[in-house]
């Protein structure tokens, strides 16, 4: 079987610190590969993997901002789809614009939708209904409007992560600095709680940085900027847990699977995916805003961090995850005559 893996083109292809949807296009064609699977990963020229790499520019165009990223976006599926003939199944993890291109071409294409950036994207994903295959990150983030054959949760590649049974002594911010994802809601539990807080991740809001973030930095609130595979580990891993009060319906949510795999137990705002992805009162606490936050915190020793990790392992592995989809593969290529 040849598949084409579709990323995108704003990080590299595994990302250096930012880029979920990135890395999961990474871990699924690496995954594939070690199954024996002919892969071709459509990236950017930078990017890493053991399969075949096809390119339309050297860098993301988050990381080389002199270009333009509808022109990169466009060169790099027309690149994808001019060759469609040459593989058996194409794996979109791309969102919607792909998918114009696919009443084209003879090949399947099968997306894993990595959450709305708005609902005014449906209308794609509704025209190709019938021909799209699509896969959601989790239960919770599924549009009524649309057919899906699977839910696939995001696979990590479990030897990247080390179990810690014996943490430090903080708790950890991890993600963008974003409203969304809950970065005020975390300092506000730390200093509740009385405990260190540790920030870590890119400053997608600038404003809400200056104004929400950079004024409460002290000693025992502190910013360490974005932190890459090696250092994510540690901290992960040291960490008392992971504080998640996000503010929206996050669709999957890396960092809780990624803390859960080092052993940490994860304090999540119980909104979108984070039921499917925490086992309440037993890999963590699922609550409704800060003041719950804060007495979970002093719960945290009822959690077996043992537990988190052989959960996660279970549910969030790379091979589990491509074990998933290349079922799904052979379910599309048996109905549809391949």
């Amino acid at each position: 079987m040849k598949v084409a893996v579709l990323s995108p083109v704003a990080w590299r292809t595994p990302p250096r610190h930012y880029g979920p949807w990135e890395q999961v296009a990474s871990n699924i064609a690496e995954g594939l590969i070690r199954l024996g699977i002919d892969v071709t990963l459509f990236a950017t020229g930078d990017s890493i993997t053991a399969g075949k790499l096809s390119a339309i520019c050297d860098t993301g165009y988050e990381e080389d901002r002199g270009q333009d990223a509808k022109v990169l976006e466009c060169l790099h599926i027309s690149n994808l789809v001019e060759r469609a003939a040459e593989f058996d199944i194409i794996h979109n993890n791309f969102d919607f614009l792909p998918l114009t291109y696919s009443g084209l071409i003879k090949t399947p294409v099968i997306t894993t939708i990595h959450g709305f950036s708005s609902p005014k994207i449906i209308p794609v994903f509704k025209k190709y209904n019938s021909i799209g295959h699509y896969v959601s990150i989790s239960n919770a983030d599924r549009s009524p409007e649309l057919d899906y054959i699977a839910t696939v949760y995001n696979g990590l590649n479990t030897d990247d992560f080390k179990f810690n049974e014996k943490p430090g002594d903080y708790l950890l911010y991890f993600g963008r600095i974003h409203a969304d994802k809950g970065t005020a809601e975390a300092i506000e539990i730390a200093k509740k709680s009385m405990r260190k807080l540790l920030i870590a991740g890119i400053i997608q809001d600038e404003n809400y940085f200056k104004e929400k973030i950079e004024p409460q930095l002290n000693s025992q609130i502190e910013y360490i900027g974005p932190a890459g595979p090696k250092k994510r580990n540690e901290l992960l891993g040291k960490a008392t847990a992971l504080l998640h009060p996000i503010n929206f319906n996050e669709p999957f949510g890396m960092s809780v699977a990624e803390a859960m795999l080092c052993g940490t137990p994860v304090i999540a705002f119980n909104k979108g995916s984070m039921p499917e992805l925490i086992k309440d009162k037993k890999t963590g606490f699922l609550v409704k805003n800060v003041e719950e936050a804060v007495k979970a915190v002093d719960r945290l020793n009822s959690i077996a961090r043992l537990e988190c990790y052989n959960w996660a392992v279970s549910q969030f592995s790379r091979e589990k995850m491509a074990d998933d989809y290349l079922k799904l593969y052979r379910q599309i290529l048996d109905s549809s005559g391949h």
